[in-house]
């Protein structure tokens, strides 16, 4: 049976998260820590120690993370923080279970038409993939020395009920919101062309769960995402017929630094298969329907 301390559990990743892991029957128990008890950010190796040591966990999840900011931002939070809970882990009980969120991002330009493996060239091509690389790595080197048992999830685009407007889809799905609620016949967007591997939050928070208890993990990173490529306007355009909306969808203006550069990502995801037994379980129209039930009832 399994206690597990979670940092990032009022995330959106994070809240699904705590919910798998509380439906999982090997778990005995579930820890949130928030920023107001443990700041990842601020706090020292040893402050870290003495909260682990007060939950006596037999594994960490970690769902914190920066996708914006400056460069030291992003990697004091999706690098800085990995290595204090590394080195706090290996202090408390050498080998214990280390889980954190990965992204795709680290994996940088791919070839179209092509699928990454975890054993692709990475070569992210933003100081987001970047900050995730160097945590994915660090766990890595921390996992062959026994100072923990680690996984890091690359999770590719992940949406769903509740996803933030930072999110291409959280922000079609507010302005649909919108345009229906206004009568508009147009609704605006940056560019909608790129190829994006849309996983289920639900289906993430499943493979954060199921490595989180897994026995034995033989890698120490995991491709999680649906294993298709569709392009951002497709994903859109089927959000729009649930929303019920008829107008024009336009294309104005360029997309973010951080993914304008990859045109096409798509994920092998049989590694997740083969090791957890883990596949996606929802599909894209399954998931447009969760983000707009989720924003009508937040309304």
């Amino acid at each position: 049976m399994t206690r597990v301390v979670l940092f990032g559990a009022s995330g959106f990743i994070g809240r699904y998260v705590a919910t798998a892991l509380e439906a999982d029957p090997t778990v005995t128990s579930v820890r949130p820590v928030g920023r107001a008890t443990c700041d990842l950010q601020a706090v020292d190796v040893d402050g870290l120690e003495a909260v682990l040591r007060s939950h006596q966990p037999d594994a960490i999840v970690n769902c914190t993370g920066l996708l914006d900011g400056s460069s030291s931002e992003l990697l004091q939070s999706n690098t800085m923080v990995v290595a204090k809970l590394i080195d706090a882990c290996a202090r408390i009980r050498p080998g214990i279970r280390l889980v954190r969120l990965g992204s795709a991002g680290e994996y940088g330009p791919v070839p179209e038409g092509e699928s990454v493996t975890e054993n692709s060239a990475v070569n992210p091509v933003s100081d987001y993939g970047l900050s995730h690389w160097a945590a994915t790595r660090q766990l890595s080197l921390a996992t062959q020395d026994g100072r923990v048992s680690g996984a890091t999830l690359r999770v590719f685009n992940p949406i769903g009920g509740g996803v933030s407007s930072a999110n291409v889809l959280g922000r079609a799905a507010a302005k649909l919101k919108d345009a229906v609620e206004q009568g508009e016949s147009v609704l605006t967007l940056g560019p909608l062309t790129a190829y994006r591997d849309f996983v289920d939050v639900r289906d993430v928070a499943r493979g954060v769960a199921t490595a989180t208890v897994a026995s034995s993990l033989p890698y120490s990173v995991f491709n999680i995402a649906s294993g298709r490529a569709v392009t951002v306007r497709t994903a859109v355009e089927r959000l729009a017929e649930v929303a019920g909306f008829k107008g024009e969808i336009e294309e104005v203006g360029t997309g973010s630094a951080r993914s304008a550069s990859v045109s096409w990502i798509r994920a092998d995801i049989s590694r997740a298969a083969t090791v957890f037994g883990w596949q996606p379980q929802h599909d894209l129209d399954d998931t447009v329907t969760s983000i707009w039930s989720a924003l009508a009832e937040a309304s």
